[in-house]
């Protein structure tokens, strides 16, 4: 059997439930990257393939392992040409240097600003050259997201560049169908909305996604981040310190306070969810794209480079946002939005894709005597995964679990404190000791330099003397 590592926070089957999903950042700080981790999973896993993740971990000195256990690295990313990442893409380089097995990479993406500025990049160009060099070494081509990723890559040199996209778009392989469930949105039609922190600079997204919640009463923020579901599951102490933000970024919040917040903790609830709602909007490019898997019409408000190529590859129906009022209503959105294209165009970028796995000497699931990702699938209805976490007050019976849940974490961390008690005391008596012999041997050597300097050197003298014949 065929063994590929993956990098992929975590493996697609493995329940992890909010407390500890906080705590282990299962999300790498965004759920967005769950989506195209598990397409990736699903397409790779082969009737005669194991797909191991491998947490995120990049790590150099398991290089030997590797490459002794595994076939194949692969790895899924989204905008890791940013100057954030480059910690990470240097780890990643480091680790893919001393690996002797093919590295594949699905979907790299490079990010700036709305005018696709290749000036921004400049400071990135180092790291991402070695990154791309030591990939090359190990593939015959490597995958970027879009047509400003390539132009990049293209600028620095390399021409085994190919645009595929993103695999969260092909986790159904050639299938795809958005259709608008409603001919108008209204004040009763549910509505999702998604925003990120780091659109911020770019439009007046607090604004927008305020604006629509006092039109559309059912609307529901579906939050991405670690630190969403942190405010979730933990609260904040918004409400006594009285602060207030047109996003939604505290408890203040008006849709904190009317329970219209959530995060999911799996793709697969995510996008059940999202069935039920007849339009989805935002930021989020992949909060969208799971709207337009669950078959909902979703439009992407692009706020950089990285969700505006993706946009254009795939011709998902999109606004700038810099070019949107804050009062924006969603319902133009919805109306403007047009799925032609995109459904048009799916099959073809979809054997684009698959051609380039094959070319790299990866197998899917949708070559022939394959299932079609058909196991998988059946592997996610029989998984019991975790509900969404959403708001929560004193009232509510989920409380005494997540409570329950920081005081075995607070036991923990007594317990550790104590441990770490006891190799400190260890450590300073071990300390003491130390400076006691160093002590004892400063006043040897102070009695010993009180001595007369007549003393201290008659005898080396006088074997010097000897010596030379000078004195018997």
């Amino acid at each position: 059997m065929k063994r590929i590592l993956m990098r992929s926070r975590k493996d697609p089957f493995r329940i992890v439930h909010a407390g500890a999903a906080i705590e282990e950042n299962v999300f790498g700080d965004n759920a967005g990257n769950l989506i195209f981790s598990q397409a990736s999973h699903k397409l790779l896993q082969t009737s005669d393939t194991e797909i191991v993740s491998n947490g995120f971990r990049a790590d150099a000195s398991e290089a030997e392992r590797i490459n002794e256990e595994y076939d194949a690295f692969v790895v899924p990313l989204a905008n890791a040409f940013r100057v954030s990442f480059v910690p990470h893409l240097n780890r990643l380089s480091s680790l893919i240097e001393k690996l002797t097995i093919p590295v594949v990479v699905l979907g790299v993406g490079a990010q700036s600003d709305l005018d696709y500025g290749l000036k921004r990049m400049e400071r990135l160009n180092e790291p991402v050259r070695r990154f791309a060099s030591a990939v090359l070494d190990r593939s015959a081509s490597i995958g970027v997201r879009g047509e400003f990723t390539e132009r990049y890559l293209k600028s620095l040199g390399f021409n085994d560049v190919e645009v595929i996209g993103c695999p969260s778009m092909f986790m159904d392989g050639d299938r795809l169908s958005v259709t608008k469930k409603v001919a108008e949105l209204d004040s009763d039609s549910a509505v999702a909305v998604n925003a990120s922190r780091s659109a911020l600079g770019a439009g007046d997204v607090g604004g927008i996604v305020s604006s629509n919640f006092e039109r559309y009463p059912n609307m529901r923020y579906f939050a991405q981040e670690t630190k969403d579901l942190a405010l979730l599951y933990w609260g904040d102490a918004s409400g006594v310190e009285d602060r207030h933000d047109p996003m939604p970024v505290h408890r203040t919040h008006p849709l904190f306070l009317q329970n219209k917040v959530n995060v999911h903790l799996d793709p697969a609830t995510w996008i059940d969810a999202l069935r039920e709602y007849d339009f989805s909007f935002g930021t989020r490019i992949h909060g969208n794209i799971a709207a337009l898997l669950a078959g909902t019409p979703a439009v992407v408000l692009c706020h950089d480079s990285r969700t505006l190529e993706l946009c254009r590859y795939f011709d998902i129906p999109h606004r700038v946002i810099r070019d949107l009022p804050s009062d924006v209503d969603a319902a133009d959105l919805h109306r403007e939005a047009d799925y032609t294209a995109m459904h048009a165009g799916h099959a073809e970028r979809f054997a684009r894709f698959t051609a380039f796995l094959e070319k790299n000497g990866l197998s899917h699931v949708h070559q022939p005597g394959e299932d079609g990702g058909a196991a998988f699938d059946e592997h996610v209805r029989a998984t019991a995964y975790p509900p969404a976490v959403d708001a929560w007050t004193s009232a509510e019976a989920g409380v005494g679990d997540r409570i329950g849940w920081l005081r075995s974490r607070h036991k923990e961390s007594e317990a550790a404190r104590t441990e770490l008690t006891k190799r400190v005391t260890s450590l300073e008596k071990d300390t003491e000791r130390r400076f006691k012999a160093m002590e004892k041997r400063l006043k040897a050597a102070e009695k010993a330099a009180q001595q007369p300097l007549t003393s201290r050197i008659r005898r080396p003298v006088g074997r010097i003397l000897r010596k030379a014949g000078l004195r018997r």
